[in-house]
């Protein structure tokens, strides 16, 4: 279900037979509207016991390819960074740490993702984090005109121009998939 930049976050109520829609706001999306940087919303339905990519691909007649993975590391020298990676690739944590200049990279522990991030496992769009980190982008999203990303909720996919996020995350291309 595609929403248009003026809604957000749904809430379901059902009067009759209507559903009435009414959406909130994520930070992520209100950054994206604050910079008119164009973006649609995707709906799906989330499933905390299955938060694989292939599923949300699948329920969404999408590719792997198009729904890019938020993943929050932590480097021995740099400290957080943030790097995105197609659903059908992974990231090569060798080549993230030379493109961050760290000897040593893992990912957050999940219990720590929210205080550093302001979001939570399921929900966590490489915009608006409660500090700015470094943000990586898989290079072959440069090739794309379109990608989904997270929107700062479970259940919330917002689809941008990558050219948009690496300017609004200040983002930079890197070769960190395999």
């Amino acid at each position: 279900m595609f929403f248009n930049a003026s809604c957000f976050i749904i809430i379901k109520i059902h009067f009759s037979s209507f559903y009435y829609i009414i959406m909130k706001k994520t930070n992520a999306l209100r950054l994206l509207d604050k910079n008119n940087i164009p973006f649609n919303i995707l709906e799906y339905s989330y499933d905390s016991d299955n938060l694989s990519v292939t599923q949300i691909a699948e329920d969404n007649n999408l590719t792997l390819s198009q729904i890019y993975k938020t993943l929050v590391l932590t480097g021995d020298k740099s400290g957080l960074i943030v790097a995105l990676v197609a659903g059908d690739r992974s990231l090569s944590f060798k080549k993230m740490a030379k493109e961050s200049a760290n000897k040593k990279i893992s990912l957050l522990p999940v219990k720590d993702l929210q205080r550093h991030t302001g979001y939570i496992r399921g929900g966590c769009s490489p915009i608006a984090m409660k500090k700015s980190f470094p943000v990586y982008i898989s290079a072959e999203a440069a090739l794309l005109d379109l990608f989904y990303i997270n929107a700062g909720s479970r259940g919330l996919l917002a689809a941008i121009n990558p050219l948009d996020l690496l300017k609004v995350t200040l983002a930079q291309w890197a070769d960190i998939s395999e």
